[in-house]
């Protein structure tokens, strides 16, 4: 059986009959057994699965099937699934059982998806590399010495291994957007609030979306599709209608694109990378889209504004793992004081560790003013020169990475480097703008590269369209 590469294709197979879900599961499982050195599925939900499918193909036969039936997808461990384990990679969750689904996850069924597992990603969405996880790192399957990348590292070599045919992940700060290119894929994180975090466990909340990682634009736009819109369970979510985001692929005009000027012209940035870029907008030029080259001189404020603020955010959504309401718990203690500090000192990893007490550092007394309150006016004045910058322009372009996927172990003794890793990747998570991770071949050392697109506030269609205009336009 052939890789697939979208809905579209599996759908008629099935409509002509030379396929059925049961074989297609049967497909990706044994692919998985087969990859299973890759470490991107924490677990394959077999029962739930072939029930799923058993139940869909009836539905397929009496014409009542929903959107997605066909696609065969995986959820980060970080997203909730009645009667399903759901651990953020973390021995802190280490068995616990969800007792609801998130929002996520009842459109994914309601619309027919079969759910095949749960997704490896870094601890708690913490990392840049899916090297943090309690159950060890993914690796590419570009090259299995090198990072998937993070935090949603199972979801983006799920998708590019042929696991399976679409992944969710989430995205803080590039989470989806990183590994998606670190693994050739199309990596969506859509504008914040516009699809529902009811259900998925908490990083840092003002930044946090779901997202989707997909080997074709058509995917993107259907899942998002589903996915969107109102939520009376999460008060963040924009009630603002839902559009036919698959049908709106199919057109676009000539679009106005800045390219930040600094970011082509960053040292840290990777010669192949910057010379695949450089090739695109060549190529958008030809296509009559209009390239500007302008100045964004708060990029070296991005990183630290960013870590000042989910670190404090991450500080206050992980006080509940104490070991008496939530989370691993330590048998030992031999009173209440003991008893947290050695539960947690157990359940959380490193990095989470690191994480959580640079977020309590930032908010604690005669520091609040200092480190939080002042990344909270850097997030402010970033986000009013993005708003001006999208005023002008329809769409701004930057590098997803600096690198291509780098070696397992290269950058994890030194928390700054891993950071800076994230400098491109960050602006759309301060700002709330939707992103998107656009392929762009692979280098000579057939390691994927990437740009990243950026649009204004709940215009995926923009992003979506023009992405695939430009698919279009390099499989010929």
């Amino acid at each position: 059986m052939k890789k697939y590469n979208s809905l579209s294709e599996i759908q008629a197979l099935i409509a002509q009959k030379k396929l059925d879900l049961s074989d297609l599961l049967a497909y990706y499982f044994t692919q998985i057994e087969k990859q299973q050195h890759l470490n991107a599925f924490n677990e394959v939900f077999t029962v739930s699965a072939k029930k799923q499918a058993v139940l869909i193909q009836q539905k397929l036969a009496d014409g009542t099937a929903g959107k997605l039936a066909g696609m065969v997808i995986g959820i980060k461990d970080n997203i909730l699934y009645k009667d399903h384990t759901t651990t953020a990679s973390s021995k802190m969750l280490e068995g616990f059982i969800s007792p609801y689904s998130s929002t996520v996850v009842e459109r994914l069924i309601l619309e027919d998806a079969i759910i095949i597992g749960r997704l490896n990603c870094d601890e708690f969405a913490m990392g840049g590399s899916n090297e943090t996880s309690f159950y060890g790192p993914v690796r590419n399957a570009a090259d299995t010495e090198r990072v998937a990348g993070g935090s949603s590292g199972g979801s983006a070599v799920a998708v590019q291994a042929d696991l399976c045919l679409s992944a969710l992940g989430t995205d803080t700060g590039g989470s989806v957007r990183q590994p998606a290119a670190f693994c050739g894929c199309f990596g969506l994180k859509p504008t914040y609030g516009r699809i529902s975090r009811y259900g998925v466990i908490a990083y840092a909340s003002s930044f946090d979306q779901v997202g989707t990682i997909t080997s074709s634009v058509s995917d993107a736009a259907l899942l998002l599709e589903v996915l969107a819109g109102a939520d009376e369970n999460d008060s963040t979510v924009s009630r603002l209608p839902v559009p036919d985001y698959l049908s709106s692929i199919d057109s676009t005009s000539p679009k106005k694109i800045a390219v930040l000027k600094e970011t082509l012209e960053s040292e840290a940035l990777d010669p192949e990378i910057r010379q695949s870029i450089l090739e695109a907008i060549e190529q958008f030029k030809e296509q009559g889209h209009t390239i500007e080259y302008v100045s964004f001189d708060l990029l070296d404020y991005l990183v630290p504004a960013y870590y000042v603020l989910t670190a404090a955010e991450a500080s206050s959504n992980l006080s509940r793992y104490d070991g008496v309401h939530y989370g691993h718990r330590n048998l030992q203690a031999e009173n209440l004081n003991s008893l947290y500090k050695k539960s947690r000192a157990e359940g959380f990893g490193d990095e989470v560790k690191r994480r959580i007490l640079l977020g309590t550092f930032v908010l604690s007394a005669g520091y609040y003013d200092a480190y939080y309150q002042k990344a909270q006016r850097v997030r402010r004045l970033i986000r009013t020169k993005i708003e001006s910058l999208l005023t002008d322009f329809d769409l701004i372009l930057t590098p997803v990475s600096p690198t291509p996927a780098f070696k397992i172990g290269e950058n994890m003794q030194d928390p700054l480097v891993m950071y800076m890793a994230d400098i491109f990747t960050v602006l759309a998570s301060l700002t709330g703008v939707p992103a998107i991770a656009v392929p762009l071949g692979n280098n000579k050392s057939g390691l994927p590269l990437s740009m990243q697109l950026m649009a204004r506030h709940f215009e995926e269609e923009t992003l979506l369209s023009f992405s695939e205009s430009f698919a279009n336009l390099t499989k010929t």
